[in-house]
Parts: structure tokens; sequence; C-alpha cells
């Protein structure tokens, strides 16, 4: 088939480089317009745009979908289906029903659950066991098409949300290239997601990537893990300042320190939770690159009693 392919980050650059491994024609590329990045605000391409443009591939970069214009040029490439991997743009009604498959999505979550722009890291945060990926018909709701194809992936007791999305990312690409298989030699045909089991994943925001000392520690640890590497977890030093925090290891039998207080030692630093406490691991000092939270104390020698994050307010809900 002559496929366009619809994909922006670096999770649908494994989707890509499978489909122009595969049997079909990547005809053209659709992507986000580059973005200046970096303190020199250089403009750089999307990632699958980078890929793309190494193919010598042609990409479309509109800022929208809407109107005539991006419309005659999608059509003008006479494609069968167009496959999206988070591409970042809503695609309008008019377009849906342009290729003759339609537009064939893989999302990171096993739908009805997780719909939304960030699955991988609402699982996680959730504490969910298992989560997976989908292959579905796009159209007008959000992440509501019928399902083609799905696949299950463990989630591991140390997973960040970038981990899981990396294998997720691989695993997905097969699962996209066998979709688009199937639906090429007439074997495959779309079903209904059910109605119960609904769960949605909107984007996250840096508040929401702010760490609630109240919580209990195992929803700490899950809440750093799931806003790693983005949007990136956070609480606040005594001063005000943001302090950054990677991955933690819960330590629930330390039960004598309250909600935020820190005990540094040689060797390890630990902050109190709603029950237990967290183990910091790595953590980035204002203006600094992260480093590991026992040298970060060295430096900084926090007073006992000191405590992270005593400004937040109480109201994001633990789970």
């Amino acid at each position: 088939m002559r496929l366009l392919f619809a994909g922006s980050p670096a999770a649908a650059v494994p989707s890509l480089e499978a489909l122009l491994g595969s049997r079909h024609e990547v005809v053209a590329v659709l992507t986000r317009p580059d973005a200046r990045v970096g303190r020199g605000r250089t403009l750089r391409p999307s990632a699958v745009g980078a890929v793309a443009r190494d193919h010598g591939l042609p990409v479309l970069t509109p800022g929208t979908l809407r109107g005539s214009e991006p419309a005659a040029e999608i059509a003008a490439l006479g494609v069968d289906a167009a496959p999206v991997v988070a591409y970042g743009m809503l695609v309008p009604a008019p377009l849906l029903g342009m290729p003759r498959h339609g537009w064939v999505n893989l999302h990171f979550s096993v739908l009805p659950a997780w719909r939304g722009a960030a699955p991988v890291q609402h699982a996680l945060m959730a504490g969910d066991e298992v989560t997976g990926a989908s292959t579905f018909r796009l159209e007008e709701g959000l992440d509501t098409g019928p399902v083609y194809g799905t696949l299950t992936e463990t989630i591991r007791p140390t997973d960040t949300s970038g981990d899981l999305l990396g294998r997720l990312a691989t695993a997905g690409a097969q699962l996209l290239v066998s979709t688009l298989d199937a639906l090429e030699d007439g074997a495959l045909h779309p079903v209904p997601q059910p109605a119960e089991g609904v769960s949605h994943a909107p984007k996250l925001t840096v508040d929401d990537a702010r760490v609630r000392w109240t919580h209990p520690a195992h929803v700490v640890d899950r809440r750093i893990r799931g806003c790693t590497p983005a949007p990136g977890a956070w609480t606040t030093l005594p001063d005000g300042s943001r302090l950054g925090l990677g991955p933690v290891r819960p330590v629930p039998d330390v039960t004598d320190l309250g909600p935020g207080e820190l005990r540094a030692g040689k060797r390890d630093v630990l902050v109190g939770a709603g029950t237990g406490a967290v183990r910091l691991g790595d953590v980035t000092p204002p203006g600094k690159r992260p480093m590991p939270a026992a040298d970060w104390a060295r430096g900084a020698r926090p007073a006992p009693g000191t405590v992270l994050g005593h400004d937040v307010p109480t109201t994001q809900d633990a789970r």
C-alpha cells in the first residue's frame, strides 16, 4: 500500500523505520513544524521529520490540517492508508475518509483504557501492572475509534515512562506493520471499543509533576517514575527554589520522618512521605546538572529538620 506516515516525537521513529522496511511504500511524512529549541533557539525538525529527511522522503509540516491547502496536498498523494503515531495534531473530519483504509493510529495503551495524550505516564502513576498498545481507525472522538489489534506489556517495578514508552514504541511498530499487512490482505476488520473500562490520560502539566509528600511513599514513587523524563518531577527547597527529582525507592519501614522531612546521611538521603519514606536517587539542584542525592546533600548541607515542598497545596489526588 501507498502510505502517508504521520508522527512527530522519538517514540514514533521505530514505526516509521519499520514501515520503511516493510512491503509497503511510505510516499511522504506528515509531522509537526520545525520548532526552536535550546538556549540558542535553533530551529530543528521533529524526530520523525529528521529521520524522514535522512531517507529522502517528502516532509509535510503544516501548522494545521484545517483548510483546503493541506487537504489538497494530502489528496494529491493518492495514499491507501495513513498510519499515525503521536502526530500531535487533530485530524479534521473531512480528511478522515480520504485514504481508502483511513488513518490507522498506534496508541500506547490497551483501549479503551487511557485515552488521551499521556497514556504511558498515567498507567504508571495509577499503579497498573500491565499496559500495552492498540491500533485503531481514527474517528472524530478522542481515541474512540474501532480497534484492529492490541498487544500487552508488563510494567516493571522500576519502570519510568521513558523506559516503558521505549519498549512499547518498538513492539508497537511491529503491531502497526502487521495491522497494515492484514488490511491490505482484506483479513482484518476493526472491532468497536467496549463502553466499559474507559479512562482518560490528559497531557501532564508541570504542576502534575510536583511531588505531594503527604501522599504514601508508593504513590510518590509512581508519580516520579511517571513524570520521568517528562515533564520531570520536582519539589521545592525551603527557599522556594526547585529541586528536580529522579526516580526514588520507597522505604516503608522508615516511619519517624514527617511528610517532606529530609534526613541526609553519608550514603543516602531519605524524605518522609504520608506513610513511610523514600530514598532519593538523582536530584537536579537549581542551575546544575543531575547528581546523586548524597553528593548534593554534602554540598548543600541541609539543616536537620529541613522540609521539602512545605508550600505545596494538598489538592492533588493520591492514587
